[in-house]
């Protein structure tokens, strides 16, 4: 079960697109807790085997000022984007708590592009930042407005779920509450895809599909609303494609 204890986080997270001047280092008990955090973290799927390294960010190319990278690997297997999104994020919640901030970086080079047989997937670059930093209205952020992204009839948390990160802020969710069912989609508008490479577009966009199912998930435990869901293969380049299926309990 999701750690719903992360909720608050939501609130005060952002993407350190330039990291401030650092006000003190990341200690060696703060690296283990990080590590001892990944090992028990809930996963979409549990049989797509991932790995974490933390590497100083002086070992990948493109870095933002960060002092580490969390580089995260993964088996390709069917969703193993999506998996790596929804562990990614309850990462990021997570440092978010301990006062770290945090960016999903898509364009960093990591030093190593395979490890223990798994494949390279994504970064998140963290660093220490001071508390006044953080998000202070999360209201304020710059997101598609709630009727193009939510249909039919609104959860206590509809409105939150509209600020999970994405790639270029592309957010590339539509989501239709159908009453007993809530359908979850991977929407790409036409000719639509911001800075991202064309081809790169779909690869993005699926890491974010787990985002967002991570932020829903927490914000169900959050509420104590009780779905069934079930998750359908994401393997076709198409404009709506049906991602997750949540079924009143």
């Amino acid at each position: 079960m999701i750690n719903s204890n992360y909720y608050d986080m939501i609130f005060k997270r952002k993407s350190y697109h330039k990291f401030p001047e650092e006000i003190g280092k990341i200690s060696k008990e703060e690296l283990k807790e990080i590590e001892d955090f990944f090992a028990g973290i809930e996963p979409l799927y549990p049989d797509i085997k991932v790995e974490m390294r933390i590497v100083p960010e002086k070992k990948v190319i493109g870095g933002r000022g960060a002092e580490y990278c969390l580089l995260l690997y993964s088996e390709k297997k069917d969703n193993y984007l999506q998996n790596i999104g929804y562990i990614g994020e309850q990462l990021d919640l997570f440092l978010v708590s301990k006062n770290i901030g945090t960016l999903w970086f898509g364009i960093g080079r990591p030093d190593k592009q395979n490890y223990h047989g798994l494949s390279y997937a994504i970064m998140i670059e963290i660093a220490k930042v001071s508390e006044d930093t953080f998000r202070k209205d999360m209201f304020k952020s710059k997101r598609k407005e709630l009727a193009e992204i939510w249909h039919g009839e609104e959860l206590p948390f509809s409105n939150i779920i509209r600020f999970a990160p994405s790639a270029c802020n592309s957010q590339p969710w539509i989501i239709e509450n159908n009453g007993n069912t809530i359908d979850i989609y991977r929407y790409k508008a036409p000719g639509k895809r911001g800075i991202m490479p064309i081809l790169m577009v779909r690869y993005f966009n699926q890491i974010d599909m787990g985002i967002l199912l991570c932020f829903f998930d927490i914000c169900l435990a959050k509420e104590g609303l009780t779905y069934n869901r079930k998750l359908y293969t994401d393997n076709k380049d198409e404009e709506k494609i049906l991602f997750a299926t949540y079924t009143k309990a």
